[in-house]
C-alpha cells in the first residue's frame, strides 16, 4: 500500500470518528440571544474615549473638508422618468468608469444602469464633503461593466420602462408614447440596434443579484473594476468647482 492511499484511508477513518463522537454528543439544540438598548444610560469610559479621540478627529477632518459646492440641492423626487440626483449618480459612473475600462479592455463604455433603492440620501444645497458621499453610498458596492446581447439589452430597457421606481441611467436615452409604450431608444446618440454587444457600467450588487431584482438577464461577460461606486463619487467631487444635475429628457413619456 502505497503512502498516498494510507494517508487517505487514515483522513477517512478520522473523520468517521468525529462524525460519530458529534452524534453521540448531540447537534446544537437552541441558540438564544437578548436585544441589549444602548441608549444615555451608558456611561463613557474616558481611556476609551480619549484613545479613540484623535482617530475620530482625523476621520471627522477628512470627511467633512468641503470638496466642491452644490447650488442648487440634488433630489431623488424632483422627476417624474429621471431626478436630479439619479441623473448626478449615473453620470459619475459614466465618467469617472469610462477612462478605466477603456484602458483595461480597449472598448468603449455604452451605458450605465443603477438602481434607485441604492442611492440612499439627497444633496442638500450648499458645500458637499466626503461624508456626503458616505451618505448617499454608505453600501461597500463596486463598479463593474457587463456586456449585454441586444436582446437582453432590450429586456433591461422593457424592465426599466414597466418600473415603479426611476431607475439612473446615462449614455442611454427612452422615450415612451402617451400610453407608456416604447417610443424610441438612443444609446450615445444612434438608434438601439439588437443586432450588436453592448457594455453597461452599474454596481456590483445588480450584478450578482441579476434577474431576481430585474436587472441583467443572460450576461455575456464581466470585468470587475476593483473600483469603489463611492469613491467614483469623492473623486467627482474633487474634479468639479460645482456639482450641477438636472431632470432632463434621457427618460421621458410623452404628453
Amino acid at each position: 500500500m502505497n503512502y498516498l492511499k494510507l494517508k487517505q484511508i487514515v483522513v477517512f477513518i478520522t473523520f468517521c470518528f468525529l462524525l460519530s463522537c458529534n452524534q453521540e454528543k448531540g447537534g446544537l439544540s437552541k441558540v438564544a440571544g437578548k436585544q441589549i438598548k444602548i441608549d444615555t444610560s451608558f456611561k463613557a469610559v474616558d481611556s476609551i474615549e480619549n484613545f479613540v479621540a484623535p482617530f475620530k478627529n482625523r476621520i471627522d477632518e477628512v470627511l467633512d473638508s468641503t470638496l466642491a459646492y452644490v447650488p442648487n440641492s440634488l433630489l431623488l423626487d424632483d422627476g417624474n422618468r429621471n431626478t436630479s440626483m439619479g441623473n448626478l449618480m449615473a453620470d459619475i459612473v459614466f465618467q469617472e468608469t469610462h477612462p478605466i475600462f477603456k484602458s483595461k479592455m480597449h472598448k468603449e463604455l455604452d451605458f450605465v444602469v443603477l438602481n434607485r433603492g441604492g442611492i440612499r440620501s439627497i444633496i442638500s444645497k450648499g458645500n458637499v464633503t466626503a461624508r456626503n458621499a458616505y451618505e448617499v453610498m454608505p453600501f461597500e458596492n463596486y463598479i463593474s461593466v457587463v456586456e449585454l446581447s441586444g436582446t437582453a439589452v432590450r429586456e433591461l430597457i422593457t424592465f426599466l420602462s414597466t418600473a415603479d421606481r426611476a431607475h439612473p441611467i446615462s449614455g442611454l436615452q427612452i422615450v415612451l408614447d402617451k400610453k407608456g409604450a416604447l417610443e424610441s431608444v438612443t444609446i450615445q446618440g444612434s438608434p438601439f440596434d439588437e443586432t450588436r454587444n453592448y457594455y453597461v457600467a452599474t454596481s456590483d450588487y445588480l450584478v450578482q443579484g441579476g434577474p431576481s431584482i430585474g436587472f441583467f438577464n443572460d450576461i455575456i461577460s464581466t470585468t470587475d473594476t476593483g473600483y469603489l461606486l463611492r469613491n467614483a463619487i469623492i473623486d467627482h467631487f474633487k474634479k468639479v468647482d460645482s456639482v450641477k444635475a438636472e431632470v432632463d429628457d434621457r427618460f421621458i413619456q410623452l404628453d
